[in-house]
C-alpha cells in the first residue's frame, strides 16, 4: 500500500510581505458572479456567467507588477534564497477554485476518467475523537474520488458549487488544457494571492481569520465558528485585492511548479525546470485548506507552500486555472 507524504510543521512567526502597486489598474474582464458572502455563495450554481461561451468566463485579469515572493520570517521553505523581488506579466486567473459543476462539464464533454477513479482509491481525511499519532487521520479509501470525496458509502453528497477535490496534477492539467488554459506557476499564484501593496500574510496572532480554516484543536476538535466543518462552497468569504476568492483556506491549490524540497532554488521560476517534468514526483501547492489550524499546519497565508504527490487524489487539494497572455 502506498504511503501519504507530509511534512511535520512547526510554530512560526509571520512577517509582512506584499506587492508593489502595479503601473496600471486592473482591467475589467468578463461579467463575474457576485460572491463574497454566505448567502451569495450558497446561491451560486458553480458555473461562471457565460460558461463555455466566453473563453475567459469566471476569470479576472491580473495586471503586471512586482512583488516580494516568500516570507523570511516564517517556515524555512518560504524564504527566497536569491532575489525576493519578482516581476510578473499580466495574466488571467479563475476568480474561484474550479468547482464540481465545472469539472463535471469537462467530464461530460470528454469522458475523462480521473486518476483516483482509475486507481480505485484516494486519501480521505477522517477526524478522530481524540488526539492521535501524526497522520493517523488520513486513510486510503477504496472508491473515494471526486464524485465521492468522503467515500462511496458516505451519506453526504458533493455540491456543484464546492471546489472539486481528489484531483491529481494530471487531472488538473487535463481540465486546464480542455479550456485552453494552464495551471498557475507558484510565482503567479502568490502574486495573485497577495494582491495590491496593502495585502500581506495573515498574522498568526489574529483571533479570527476570514477564510475556511480549522477552528479549534486539530485534528479532533473543530469548533465550526465559520459554519463549515469541511469544505465550503467557493466564494463564501470576501475576495482579496484582485477580486479573487478563497486564495486562503478551503482547499490547497496546485501550481505547475515542482517542489524539490526546502529552500527550492527555483521558488516558482518554472522555466528552470521546463523540459524535464518526468523527474518530479511532487509539486507545489499553495494557500492552505480547511484543515490548517493554529496548532497544526499554520499555512493559511499567501507565502505558504507545501509539497503534494502529483498522482495522489486527496480530500483537501483542488486547483484553479490561468490563461497566459502571449
Amino acid at each position: 500500500m502506498r504511503t501519504i507524504q507530509c511534512v511535520v510543521v512547526f510554530a512560526c512567526i509571520l512577517g509582512v510581505t506584499g506587492c508593489s502597486k502595479p503601473s496600471k489598474k486592473q482591467i475589467r474582464g468578463p461579467k463575474l458572479q457576485q460572491l463574497g458572502s454566505l448567502n451569495k455563495c450558497k446561491e451560486y450554481s458553480g458555473l461562471p456567467v457565460n460558461w463555455q461561451k466566453d473563453a475567459y468566463a469566471g476569470m479576472v485579469k491580473i495586471p503586471s507588477g512586482t512583488f516580494k515572493i516568500g516570507n523570511n520570517n516564517s517556515y524555512p521553505e518560504e524564504k527566497a534564497l536569491y532575489k525576493s523581488d519578482r516581476t510578473i506579466k499580466e495574466f488571467w486567473i479563475d476568480a474561484t477554485e474550479v468547482t464540481n459543476a465545472q469539472f463535471q462539464s469537462f467530464v461530460k464533454a470528454t469522458g475523462y476518467l480521473t486518476e483516483a477513479e482509475s486507481q480505485g482509491e484516494a486519501a480521505v481525511f477522517t477526524p478522530p475523537k481524540e488526539q492521535v499519532a501524526e497522520l493517523a487521520w488520513w486513510s486510503l479509501m477504496k472508491g473515494a474520488n471526486w464524485r465521492h470525496p468522503w467515500g462511496p458509502d458516505a451519506t453526504r453528497q458533493i455540491l456543484p458549487n464546492e471546489p472539486v477535490r481528489m484531483i491529481t496534477l494530471k487531472d488538473a492539467m487535463a481540465y486546464a488544457d480542455w479550456l485552453g488554459r494552464d495551471l498557475p506557476t507558484e510565482e503567479q499564484w502568490e502574486y495573485a494571492a497577495k494582491g495590491f501593496s496593502k495585502e500581506r500574510d495573515i498574522s498568526a496572532n489574529l483571533e479570527h481569520i476570514d477564510a475556511n480554516v480549522w477552528e479549534g484543536q486539530f485534528p479532533y476538535q473543530n469548533e465550526n465558528k465559520d459554519g463549515f466543518e469541511d469544505v465550503a462552497p467557493v466564494g463564501c468569504f470576501p475576495s482579496n485585492g484582485f477580486g479573487l476568492y478563497d486564495m486562503i483556506g478551503n482547499v490547497w491549490e496546485y501550481t505547475s511548479s515542482p517542489f524539490t524540497g526546502t529552500h527550492d532554488d527555483h521558488m516558482g521560476e518554472q522555466q528552470l525546470h521546463t523540459g524535464h517534468p518526468q523527474v518530479f514526483n511532487s509539486y507545489t501547492i499553495k494557500g492552505g485548506s480547511f484543515l490548517c489550524a493554529s496548532n497544526y499546519c499554520m499555512r493559511y497565508r499567501a507565502s505558504a507552500r507545501h509539497s503534494q504527490e502529483a498522482d495522489l487524489g486527496i480530500s483537501h487539494v483542488g486547483f484553479r486555472t490561468v490563461k497566459n497572455i502571449k
